[in-house]
């Protein structure tokens, strides 16, 4: 197996460029814009400011040839009218919280819960379906995009009002990072991710399954039939959700009869990572033996939540025009563990006034040869 050098090629360093496009109307006629980001090494990114969604993702195969390996949409409107949350910044709180409650100082707060009896990724109006200003378009050695969403207080039951970033960069070395920051001015609870669901096949290619993953975890956060964490943190080893090293998603699907597989129809669950949060270190990999395309995920959250496409039901249809299908896609979110105000003992998920929230997400793309 033999690394490509593509994705190391520093020496050949050039400007990344990013540019700002029109990319449609939603149904109320609101225009939306995008920003794509490319460098010379066939690498490019397009962030729509609707959701500050990552709608597209360009990465060479070690043939080469470039796909788009996140799912989505082709036209702002379908984000909002079949939400997936496809790319999608998502908040206030990203995953799960119990009946949609948390207590903060003595006072309880209730949110919408549209996730069966729990609050999921930020209630019926989060992140995702709020139209972000761009605040700023670089080029450069590296390119960049910053977005920026004001949540007043009380928005959606938290409490606080909050000032977020979003900051995609892409670099000469096929790196895409993404930062999130926020500040509030009251206590409030705040969990801020990416949604993406990858397919190094390309998008609409092939399903999943064959794709080897593995996940810097040596526990996970097992759940109860609603998909909040018991709290309990369980060993992987003898168990499907063992990751440490390289294994075809599909073989642990087929092995997994274990409850925790059959509660979540496959994979939906909170990894437990390795090493000090607040540092960025290797979270994932994740390789494509078809394409060579490999992915690196880095991050400082203290988790990351697998979820292996379980809910794609063939109602949509993608950017491309191929129907998404169960598999057809994964999500890796890096974050605060799912329902943590709701555990003294989980990662806190607390943000105070005078402090600055930040969750820093890198991908970094590469190709082997077998």
């Amino acid at each position: 197996m033999v690394l490509s050098v593509f994705a190391l090629a520093s020496a050949s360093a050039g400007a990344v460029e990013a540019k700002k496009v029109d990319f449609g109307k939603l149904a109320d006629g609101t225009p939306i814009e995008a920003v794509e980001l490319s460098n010379a090494h066939g690498v490019s990114a397009r962030i729509m400011n609707l959701g500050a969604i990552l709608q597209s993702l360009k990465v060479p195969g070690s043939d080469g040839k470039a796909a788009d390996v996140v799912l989505g949409y082709a036209t702002p409107a379908e984000y909002l009218a079949k939400p997936q949350y496809f790319g999608a910044s998502v908040g206030r709180y990203a995953n799960r919280i119990r009946n949609g409650q948390f207590t903060i100082d003595g006072k309880q707060y209730q949110l919408a819960r549209n996730d069966g009896p729990n609050a999921l990724h930020g209630g019926k109006r989060g992140f995702d379906k709020a139209v972000w200003k761009i605040e700023s378009v670089k080029s450069g050695e590296v390119a960049s995009v910053t977005l920026s969403h004001v949540s007043p207080d009380g928005d959606e039951g938290y409490p606080g009002k909050l000032s977020v970033t979003a900051i995609y960069s892409l670099n000469d070395n096929n790196e895409l990072r993404l930062e999130y920051r926020a500040t509030t001015d009251k206590p409030t609870v705040l969990n801020i991710t990416n949604h993406s669901y990858f397919n190094l096949a390309g998008e609409g290619n092939d399903d999943i399954m064959s794709q080897k993953l593995t996940i810097m975890a040596d526990t996970y956060t097992p759940v109860d039939k609603t998909l909040i964490p018991t709290g309990e943190r369980r060993n992987v080893a003898g168990t499907p959700f063992d990751f440490r090293q390289p294994v075809a998603i599909g073989e642990r699907i087929r092995d997994g009869k274990d409850e925790q597989m059959q509660i979540g129809r496959g994979y939906d669950h909170n990894y437990v990572l390795r090493g000090p949060a607040g540092s960025v270190r290797p979270a994932v990999r994740l390789e494509d033996p078809h394409s060579g395309r490999v992915m690196e995920l880095l991050t400082a959250a203290p988790g990351v939540q697998f979820y292996s496409g379980n809910f794609l039901d063939a109602t949509v249809t993608g950017k491309s025009g191929h129907i998404y299908r169960q598999g057809d896609g994964l999500c890796l979110e890096p974050q605060v563990f799912p329902d943590s105000p709701n555990h003294p003992d989980f990662p806190s998920a607390r943000l105070n006034p005078g402090q600055t929230y930040s969750n820093i997400i890198v991908y970094r793309f590469s190709t082997v040869r077998h």
